[in-house]
């Protein structure tokens, strides 16, 4: 705690908030969270394990949401981890209107809160939808893509952890090929989880012409800020995935949080892109190109890969889907051939008329 001079107490959230990097920006290009009027819609005192990626990306998001629409927005969290770190009965850290759903209908809920809002002819509140991978790639799918083509006015938000951490870290659509899970153990001739299953929900996502779809990563919380208030700026249906590493799942250090979501990033295992309308039209470029391996190597869920037997066949066949990612969307092609979303102009407004 510090204090202005005024004399009122100042709480800082965020670790060098006031650090040179936001200085070297313009005012309307720094981040959200170091202004001291920030909403803070997750605030302090959940029960989120330390290093908690789902905790840091849920804040950002939702406090970039809240600033995009003056704090007219309503929150549908389907259950799952967010769900359960954040409100164990009878208290709650959330400082937004929110509502909890059951695993799989988040979509449908918040399509029926648009839908009643519309009614009310309140077309100045806003509607986020979020859950994890477990409750968006399984069994909520089939009503996100319902929401997906009645082209509802909801932004859903995906935070991916890449498997059901709050029942016990069990395999979800999500998981990457050979990670260890709870039901993917380390045995037999092909240990972990299996090649060849899983689903791309943003390329999903893409496939249903929606307005805006986006993925982001909480190692660059900018330019999360950024798709956020984009993603806001259109009606109708849009979808982002973050990528939000779990220590407790991923068997990581709680320290290496963002480190890991960076590598990630860096070596093309988890593309960030953006698509308005079925187009993909921008991606970021990967800075400083690492291989897979290096993403790998300390997370415990893929400890098998390395001893007591090195598994060389399996890091190569990692390696192949990030060498994929970054041929499929370019990812180190020259930023003159395709600009990158942090200095990408706005894109023209969507062809199709506003939801009513």
């Amino acid at each position: 705690m510090t204090t202005t001079e005024l004399g009122m107490p100042v709480k800082y959230y965020q670790v060098g908030s006031w650090a040179v990097g936001n200085r070297l920006l313009d005012p309307e290009r720094r981040s959200g969270q170091s202004r001291l009027d920030r909403s803070n819609a997750l605030t302090s005192g959940h029960r989120a394990c330390r290093g908690c990626g789902e905790a840091l990306g849920a804040r950002y998001v939702l406090d970039a949401a809240m600033r995009a629409t003056d704090g007219r927005m309503v929150t549908v969290n389907a259950t799952g981890c967010l769900e359960v770190f954040s409100t164990p009965y009878p208290e709650t850290s959330w400082r937004v209107p929110w509502l909890h759903s059951l695993f799989g209908n988040a979509p449908a809920v918040a399509s029926g809160v648009a839908a009643g809002l519309r009614a009310l002819g309140r077309d100045d509140v806003r509607v986020v939808a979020q859950g994890g991978d477990g409750g968006t790639v399984d069994i909520g799918m089939g009503a996100l893509s319902g929401m997906f083509e009645r082209d509802d006015d909801v932004l859903y938000v995906c935070y991916d952890n890449g498997g059901y951490m709050n029942t016990g870290v069990q395999r979800s659509g999500a998981t990457p090929p050979a990670a260890r899970t709870a039901t993917t153990q380390v045995v037999g001739p092909e240990p972990g989880n299996v090649f060849g299953q899983g689903k791309d929900m943003a390329r999903i996502a893409i496939a249903h012409d929606v307005r805006y779809v986006a993925t982001a990563s909480i190692a660059d919380l900018r330019d999360l800020e950024e798709k956020v208030t984009r993603a806001m700026s259109f009606h109708g249906a849009r979808y982002l995935h973050v990528l939000v590493p779990c220590p407790l799942g991923w068997g990581t250090e709680s320290a290496a949080t963002v480190r890991t979501a960076r590598l990630a990033v860096e070596s093309g295992f988890f593309p960030v892109i953006e698509a308005v309308e079925g187009e993909v039209t921008a991606v970021r470029r990967i800075r400083r190109r690492v291989p897979v391996e290096e993403y790998l190597v300390d997370q415990g869920r893929f400890a098998h890969l390395f001893k007591p037997v090195r598994r060389q066949e399996v890091i190569d066949h990692l390696q192949a889907i990030a060498d994929r990612n970054i041929a499929r969307y370019g990812l180190l092609e020259p930023v003159a051939a395709l600009p990158s979303s942090a200095s990408s102009a706005p894109a023209a407004p969507p062809v199709r008329p506003e939801v009513p």
